[in-house]
This record gives structure tokens, C-alpha cells and sequence, in this order.
């Protein structure tokens, strides 16, 4: 196996790994109160980001690359529906999580998300507008999940 494909597979299935094991220890990290709240946010943006995300592949199908292009992919896979990326929608709903409360970090994230899912296609397991369509979701259901919370947050500081 040379380089490139070590690097597309490791990019394709393994760098998530790395990008929780990082989230995680920031996680931890964080003060008390700061963890309760990205807690929250983390888990409800997360599960609205894959019903989401579920429904939109209900919505849309994207045959597999290595299906309509009858070539084997790099990482073994099933024929199924390519639309969304859930590495890339994992990948950028963490980025997405992270970006409020740090933005350098948050920013690494989101380059590790891309990489995720370039790697993806060039694995020959998604196509460009599963992984755009991963980003999107992740990016306006996050967004939309952390300035609900904000407002409520403002709103019950305004009523104390």
C-alpha cells in the first residue's frame, strides 16, 4: 500500500477518532459550568443534526460513487445511499460544536472535517455533494441550536 492511499484511508474512516479523543479532552478541560453547557449543546445539536440529516437522506439519494462508477472503493462499503457523509456530518457537527466557545480549535476542527470528507471521495465512497450536504446540515443545525440556547440563556438572565 503506498502513502496516498494510506493517507486517503486514514483521513476516510480514522481521523474522526482523533477529532473526539481532542474534543474530549477539551471537554474535560473546561470549568464546570462551561462543560454543563457544552454538554447541552453538544447532545441536542448532535441528535437534531442526525434526524436531520436522516431525513434529508430520506429526501434525496446520491448512488455511491463506486456504484455508478463500477470500480472497487478503497474502503469496503455497502451500495446504499451516499447522501449525507455521516463521517463528514460527525466530523463537521464537532467542529461546529466546538467553533463557539473556541474558535482556534473550532477552526482546526472544521479543516479536519473538510479533510474527512475529501477523503471520503477520494476513497471512492462519497461524492462532492454528500459531503457539502454533511457540512450544510451540521453548520445550520448547530448554528441554530447554539443561538436558541443563547437567547434562552440571555432571556433567563433577564428574568432573574
Amino acid at each position: 500500500m503506498d502513502l496516498r492511499t494510506l493517507t486517503i484511508i486514514i483521513g476516510a474512516r480514522y481521523l474522526i477518532y482523533f477529532m473526539l479523543l481532542i474534543g474530549g479532552i477539551y471537554f474535560v478541560s473546561l470549568q464546570r459550568e462551561q462543560r454543563r453547557q457544552l454538554a447541552i449543546f453538544g447532545i441536542t445539536a448532535f441528535l437534531i443534526t442526525y434526524i436531520v440529516a436522516w431525513i434529508a437522506g430520506l429526501l434525496y439519494y446520491d448512488p455511491r460513487p463506486f456504484v455508478s462508477g463500477h470500480f472497487i472503493p478503497l474502503l469496503p462499503h455497502a451500495p446504499d445511499n451516499g447522501f449525507p457523509s455521516d463521517h463528514t456530518l460527525l466530523a463537521s457537527a464537532i467542529a461546529a460544536v466546538i467553533y463557539p466557545t473556541n474558535r482556534p480549535l473550532g477552526l482546526i476542527f472544521w479543516g479536519l472535517a473538510i479533510l474527512v470528507g475529501i477523503s471520503r471521495i477520494a476513497a471512492g465512497v462519497h461524492s462532492p455533494i454528500d459531503i457539502i450536504g454533511s457540512m450544510v446540515i451540521a453548520f445550520l443545525v448547530c448554528t441554530g441550536v447554539h443561538a436558541a440556547l443563547e437567547a434562552r440563556r440571555k432571556q433567563k438572565r433577564n428574568t432573574v
